[in-house]
């Protein structure tokens, strides 16, 4: 819940939707087209996540070994895939290079506690590091740099739980020194060229921000600009440029949607690099000696890419023609002359291609999901409809497929964050509930990000108020296009989806048939008063944007499903991870006893190993399981058994 890694003012969102295994499929009901096994949509891919080596010479990639996610590596040209890692459990899903070639590092928790530890794994005698031994202690990446290969930047929360300390930690030695004391309010910070931690993003008590820059690790702290609460979530800092008088940045002071920078620290002068009126910048190439911006991209109705430097022009033209859908560049060898690209479909799995710059071709390696090509997938369409207030309001929308577009059932899938949006691509569950039939509608409602502050501040405090709205609105939209059934709709998400669900089931329970909620806040107050520790520099934020509950506790109250109970008059799932630090347990069982006293129709589902999300395919494929028999039984699709009679 809440966030987006490339900001500094939110932690990360939901777990993706990874991992897996084959099994036998039963259909039930008719169809032309041939039902998909919930494996094959969210099970474990067989591979995913290709990464190039610094000198180019190896791809690693994570694959199951004994039904887990592990880091495989091959040498370039070889048949020689081997498993690196030995992960028996959650599987690993964050991993890189280190720039020596030497090892894999990667990241884990314990059942999805969030108290990340940093491994390190050496290729040639495969002995593993425990680099971070510490219980309790969440580990963050920094930054990596081939100019220091030994090192890498780190900060953990081991001096105290809700602030986080920047180390620099000597990957020869294994030894980590601090460089960088939490004075109290400091949401994230920034390395220059060097590996010397020149900028930090301190918090302010109006929920703002104020950019810190210093000449030196000894150095006083100067700020030179400061962002007002409503920027925080469209202007953030991302490295300094290769002299380190400049600070790179995207910012949305004076414009609506974050543009990408460049401000002279000695001067103040600011140049805008790239910008869009409406959209925020989503993603930046930098050439990785001269850190100069390459290319920009904006995440419209679908990702585009404006290419900044001549120098890659013709590489961009000739990898677009490689394949179809969008594209991103994944890694890229030390010499620059190598890249690793995969290209995101909305109908197909994802394809991952190496490219020559020297020769411009490419050479495909593999997609995350062969079995998807066995079967006809759904299209991913993109839609925008006008908000009863006037907003406009995007999202996507995706048809069973053979089936006349007139009178279906229709599943409202709501995001998380909810400071994220929905994006056009692969999209598992949009796949598993066209396939049984079913609408799946997306909705980037008022409070989703990448369409500039205006929009994502549209959702303050509207919780339960004109973020539902847009929902709402949204099955209007899609009832008065003749799309969907009114007897037929069911709301469903996880983290603010999860919000969401128990929102519609407890505020609008005439407009649905049936909810699904995961992972979600019943009381806000209660949920406000029980998040991480070391969301503690974010909480003014949180304020601003949900709710005070030292001040507004009746207004949070009225926002909150729980005190609504009475209003149920439709059946739900209502599914949560114990280890959930985001959304603590309480949360969902609360509500959970609260219908049950009343009897009404709720089957809870509590998984004893898992987070905020799932990590491991069983898990995955047996919720998956039970909320498709669920929705057949209530909106009338089919489903794949969860057990299959002999």
């Amino acid at each position: 819940m809440f966030g987006n890694s490339r900001r500094f003012v939110a932690a990360v969102a939901l777990v993706a939707l990874l991992a897996g295994m084959a099994f036998v499929i039963a259909s039930c009901g008719s169809s032309d087209t041939k039902l998909i096994p919930r494996s094959v949509l969210v099970g474990n891919p067989e591979k995913m996540r290709a990464r190039l080596s610094p000198d180019g010479v190896r791809l690693a990639y994570v694959a199951p070994y004994e039904d887990v996610l592990n880091v495989w590596v091959t040498t370039i040209g070889e048949d020689d895939d081997r498993v690196l890692t030995h992960d028996t459990n959650r599987g690993i899903f964050r991993y890189f290079w280190a720039h020596d070639n030497k090892r894999i590092m990667y990241l884990q928790d314990k059942d999805g506690d969030e108290n990340w530890r940093l491994y390190d794994v050496d290729l040639e005698t495969g002995e593993e590091r425990d680099l971070t031994p510490y219980d309790n202690v969440q580990v963050r990446i920094v930054d990596v740099s081939k100019h220091h290969p030994d090192t890498i930047v780190i900060t953990m929360n081991m001096q105290d739980e809700r602030l986080h300390d920047v180390y620099r930690l000597d990957l020869v030695s294994g030894e980590h020194t601090m460089v960088a004391r939490n004075p109290g309010n400091i949401v994230g910070w920034v390395t220059d060229f060097d590996l010397k931690v020149r900028g930090a993003l301190a918090a302010t008590p109006t929920g703002g921000y104020d950019m810190l820059v210093r000449d030196t690790e000894d150095a006083s702290w100067e700020t030179i600009l400061t962002w007002g609460s409503e920027d925080n979530m469209t202007s953030y800092p991302i490295t300094f440029t290769r002299d380190g008088g400049s600070l790179l940045m995207v910012d949305s002071r004076n414009s609506n949607a974050g543009r990408l920078v460049s401000l002279d620290i000695e001067t103040k002068e600011l140049e805008v690099i790239a910008e869009d009126e409406t959209y925020d910048v989503s993603d930046i190439v930098l050439h990785p000696d001269t850190f100069e911006v390459e290319a920009v991209s904006f995440t419209r109705e679908r990702s585009e890419w404006t290419v900044l430097s001549d120098d890659i022009a013709a590489d961009f033209e000739a990898i677009s023609a490689l394949d179809e859908g969008d594209f991103s560049l994944t890694s890229t060898d030390n010499d620059y002359d190598t890249w690793v690209v995969a290209f995101v479909k909305d109908d197909g799995p994802v394809s991952y291609w190496s490219y020559d710059r020297d020769t411009k071709e490419g050479t495909f390696l593999f997609v995350h999901r062969s079995a998807l090509m066995d079967y006809t997938l759904a299209a991913m369409e993109p839609i925008s409809f006008t908000s009863r207030d006037g907003l406009t309001i995007h999202g996507y929308i995706t048809f069973p497929v053979g089936k006349p577009r007139r009178n279906l059932p229709m599943v409202l899938n709501v995001h998380g964050g909810p400071w994220y949006r929905d994006a056009w691509g692969y999209n598992p569950e949009a796949q598993l509930l066209a396939n049984r039939g079913y609408i799946c509608l997306q909705v980037n409602f008022r409070g989703s990000t990448g369409y500039g502050k205006e929009f994502v501040n549209a959702g303050d405090k509207e919780w339960g108020g004109k973020m539902h709205n847009d929902l709402l609105d949204a099955v209007n939209w899609a009832i008065d296009q003749g799309y969907a059934d009114p007897e037929k709709i069911a709301i469903y998400g996880h983290s603010y989806g999860g919000y969401a669900a128990l929102v519609g089931a407890t505020f609008t329970p005439d407009v649905f048939a049936c909810a699904i909620s995961g992972m979600g806040p019943s009381n806000l107050v209660t949920f406000i008063n029980s998040v991480p520790p070391y969301w503690a520099t974010m909480l003014e934020s949180m304020y601003k944007r949900i709710g005070d509950p030292r001040t507004e506790e009746e207004f949070l109250k009225e926002r909150s499903p729980l005190f609504r109970v009475d209003q149920i008059q439709i059946p739900m799932i209502v599914v949560q991870g114990a280890n959930d630090v985001r959304v603590k347990q309480a949360e969902s069982e609360q509500i959970v006893a609260a219908m049950e006293e009343k009897g009404l129709d709720v089957e809870y589902i509590l998984f004893e190993d898992e987070g905020h999300g799932f990590a491991k395919p069983e898990n995955r494929v047996e919720f998956y399981g039970k909320a498709e028999e669920f929705l057949a039984k209530h909106l009338g699709g089919r489903y794949e058994p969860a057990t299959i009679e002999s």
